[in-house]
């Protein structure tokens, strides 16, 4: 019983962290909708340059909500692929929340936390315009309205943007809830330390694990990455390698939204790669 209620718990709080951004994604693309011709030229004319930028710098915000929000607006069509990987490899859940409670309670130094928010930050925009130049040729064919149209949220008859959006919000919200209680069920039955252990030690090639569990979208497990580290259990080019593919709520998301599952796999495949070499390249240096 205590398995349940504290995994109720923790679903409400990742479902209550995303809401506002949520819902700030969906008024964005309610707007993009109605004044496709004015805003999408003049605020998304020239995403393709700074898309990565923007995306590696609100990644950074603590917990996962813009990975959430640019999720929605990668299956409307809004973003490009390259933009949205620069989201997710820069986000890191709840690791930078515990590290600044670390460094305010002083065991950790304040050293470490810039080198990751920097390291997170770099890979985001490199690995972000990598792929965007790769896939440049490649036209999505997705629209905004495709989202509303499978959502049925009455655009069409409702003569504000509010509405809309919340509908989209409620029913994502719900969606993201179930996920999120399954996940938290799962991992404590899994048990934090038998994941710990799986990982365990320091080699080379560890970041190839530490990025494959990372994709598990779930706050505890960038929770655990950060305790590792913070303990000496696991070293900064592994914890990187984790912590870039933890997008966390973002997946949820990107899964639900997006009917083209295969596009679904293809980022997530994107995703993984993009934070294993990026572990890799720094245990070159360390």
């Amino acid at each position: 019983m205590a398995i349940i209620i504290d995994a109720l718990l923790d679903a409400l709080k990742d479902t209550a962290w995303a809401l506002p951004f949520l819902f700030a994604a969906y008024l964005l693309m309610e707007m993009l909708e109605r004044h496709s011709e004015l805003l999408a030229g003049k605020l998304f004319r020239k995403r393709e340059y700074f898309g990565p930028i923007i995306g590696s710098a609100l990644g950074l915000v603590p917990q996962c909500g813009f990975s959430a929000a640019m999720s929605n607006l990668f299956c409307g069509g809004v973003i490009q692929v390259g933009t949205l990987i620069a989201v997710f490899l820069a986000t890191s859940d709840e690791a930078l929340i515990l590290l600044i409670q670390g460094a305010v309670a002083g065991t950790v130094q304040v050293g470490p936390i810039i080198k990751l928010l920097v390291t997170k930050f770099i890979a985001g925009i490199v690995f972000g315009y990598i792929l965007n130049f790769i896939f440049r040729k490649r036209k999505s064919g997705k629209e905004i309205s495709d989202i509303c149209q499978d959502e049925h949220c009455g655009c069409e008859t409702s003569k504000n943007i509010w509405k809309p959006a919340l509908i989209h919000t409620a029913k994502m919200i719900v969606w993201i809830f179930i996920i999120c209680f399954v996940l938290n069920i799962l991992i404590m039955l899994v048990g934090e330390e038998t994941i710990a252990t799986w990982i365990g030690g320091n080699f080379f090639f560890q970041p190839l694990l530490t990025a494959l569990v990372g994709l598990v979208p779930n706050c505890a497990i960038s929770v655990l990455f950060t305790q590792l580290y913070i303990t000496g259990s696991l070293n900064f080019a592994s914890t990187v390698a984790g912590l870039c593919t933890g997008a966390g709520i973002g997946l949820i998301v990107l899964f639900r939204v997006d009917k083209n599952k295969k596009e679904c796999f293809i980022t997530l495949g994107l995703l993984y790669a993009c934070g294993a070499i990026t572990g890799l390249i720094l245990n070159l240096f360390s």
